[in-house]
């Protein structure tokens, strides 16, 4: 569940883009409606609460689901209907992206909205997905190495999930370096920083991307690093549209013949 992104480049649209091209089927909740492009979200209207949780329960009780993700929730109203509905199903692994900012710094997330994140949705995370900025809200810390990545990572599990994945991209650096930890340790996965201006919905496809290897079967580990190679590939084959934050290929520069 997640935003609409009318420029079609992050939010539900990458969720089943993402979802679709590896083979998979999404269903959605949305939880807002956004009037966005790449250079900036001019609108946000979020969707009532109770609709959201309607959502959920109506594809819940007919078609199911093998993972669920969440991404721009808005407020604490609808942080708090998505836990409700979420009691019903413990067994499902939950990811949850904590998108606060979008790619284009406009903000997605109510201030207030941080406390009821932190204790009603993150403690059911089977993986937390937060960026560097996220990851400092939410752990309270300055983020300017790996090291301090472990530190916040570390202090992101006592608030209950199960694994953190804290992305690095916000660092600088001629290589990004993304963290995943969980009571087995760390793990640190890194590449060569792509240059390009087209990285809007990075976040949102890497968590699609993680919640579809989960449904799958794949470990943990597995997941993220493929995941990882998804959204790299998805960057370099991005279709150059719009005067700012461009959105990814997500179809791998695929065409119909």
């Amino acid at each position: 569940m997640a935003g609409s992104d009318s420029g079609g480049g992050a939010g539900i649209q990458a969720d089943i883009k993402t979802i679709t091209v590896l083979g998979g089927y999404a269903s959605c909740a949305i939880t807002a409606l956004t009037a966005q492009n790449s250079t900036g979200v001019q609108g946000i209207f979020p969707v009532p609460a109770e609709f959201v949780a309607r959502q959920m329960t109506s594809v819940l009780e007919d078609i199911g689901t093998d993972a669920i993700k969440t991404g721009m929730l808005a407020n604490a109203d609808i942080i708090r209907a998505v836990a409700g509905v979420l009691k019903t199903t413990p067994k499902i692994p939950l990811i949850v992206d904590p998108v606060m900012v979008a790619t284009s710094g406009d903000r997605l997330l109510e201030p207030d909205a941080v406390d009821a994140l932190k204790v009603h949705l993150i403690p059911k995370a089977a993986i937390l997905t937060p960026n560097i900025p996220e990851a400092e809200a939410l752990s309270g810390l300055n983020i300017t190495t790996v090291d301090d990545m472990t530190r916040a990572a570390n202090a992101l599990l006592e608030l209950g999930c199960d694994a953190v994945l804290i992305k690095g991209g916000h660092l600088e650096g001629a290589e990004i370096s993304d963290l995943l930890c969980d009571s087995n340790g760390v793990e640190i996965f890194s590449h060569e920083r792509i240059k390009t201006r087209h990285s809007h919905g990075t976040g949102c496809t890497l968590a699609s991307a993680i919640a579809y290897y989960l449904a799958s079967g794949m470990t943990l580990k597995k997941a993220v690093g493929l995941g990882r190679e998804y959204v790299l590939k998805a960057m370099l084959s991005a279709p150059e549209f719009g005067a700012g934050r461009g959105p990814l290929g997500h179809n791998l520069g695929r065409k119909l013949k």
